[in-house]
């Protein structure tokens, strides 16, 4: 019976952390898909742990989630230093938590995941660790095998690295729908005026398509992106499917076409006007947007 119950209590401990660890491997890869994957690998490590000897199994399986996501991030770096045109992370929808801090949320954005391309992947790990997880730096030490000195220097510099591409951030509100609802009805009405006068005066578009699609290989910036927009929403499929919903905790507009998901366009809200636009049409990277939202 001993045996069973803590069977039964090894699955509760690993249930309880797994949605923080699935969002802890998105964070650090910018793939849901992988994500997914990374957690399901620690689950069957912490399967074959002596869990009797484990003290404190939330920082245990952070620290193996980590190396794995580490260790993926790794992989791909080279793959996206080679991709054709912007690379932004896998759309994913969020269930917002109200008792969340700022950073966890921010730290969902497509933009806030795109800025932290910027980094090397031990950089990632440490400054996500340290700043959005608040982990101690001694036990991001072991996640990549430094001591908890050199830690604290290299969250400083990824700090410093990423600070101006930082975007704004604004919890989601209503103000924020209706911005995004705004510009789309001009869009939707080929309004170019009504669209700019929506965007702040250092709005960026940035539009990945990856190797299968066609998309602008380079951000837009503000004055180009009315006419950029009005264009796209012209091609839209008459039979193709739109919905508003949030991804990544921000508006989109999400299209879908047969039942599958074709485009998203999310918008970043700060002060009243669109900040930044991120829309992503490769279709690799929009199968998991109807996966369960992270918590």
């Amino acid at each position: 019976m001993t045996g069973v119950l803590g069977d039964r209590a090894s699955l509760e401990a690993f249930d309880e952390e797994r949605p923080r660890l699935v969002g802890l491997a998105y964070r650090i890869t910018g793939s849901r898909t992988a994500a997914e994957d990374i957690v399901q690998d620690a689950w069957l490590r912490w399967g074959g742990a002596n869990r009797a000897a484990i003290d404190r199994p939330a920082a245990w399986l952070t620290t193996v989630t980590s190396r794995l996501a580490l260790d993926h991030l790794k992989s791909a770096h080279q793959t996206r230093q080679a991709y054709v045109g912007p690379w932004l992370p896998e759309p994913t929808s969020v269930e917002p938590d109200p008792a969340d801090r700022v950073e966890l949320a921010e730290s969902l954005t497509v933009g806030f995941l795109a800025v932290l391309e910027r980094l090397g992947p031990v950089e990632r790990v440490v400054f996500l660790l340290a700043d959005v997880f608040g982990t101690p730096f001694d036990e991001i030490g072991r996640v990549v095998d430094k001591s908890p000195e050199a830690c604290r220097q290299i969250a400083s510099r990824a700090r410093a690295r990423i600070r101006d591409g930082r975007p704004r951030y604004e919890p989601t509100a209503d103000e924020a729908w209706d911005v995004a609802v705004a510009f789309l009805t001009a869009a939707q009405a080929g309004d170019l005026d009504g669209l700019l006068s929506l965007l702040s005066e250092g709005a960026v578009l940035v539009s990945d398509g990856g190797a299968e699609r066609h998309a602008a290989r380079r951000p837009i910036v503000r004055d180009r992106i009315p006419r950029f927009v009005a264009n796209l929403a012209a091609r839209i499929p008459p039979d193709a499917e739109l919905s508003m919903q949030p991804v990544n905790g921000q508006p989109a507009l999400v299209m879908r076409e047969g039942g599958e998901v074709t485009m998203t366009m999310t918008m970043a809200v700060a002060g009243g006007v669109i900040d930044r636009i991120d829309t992503v049409i490769n279709p690799a990277k929009l199968a998991a947007l109807d996966a369960p939202p992270l918590r």
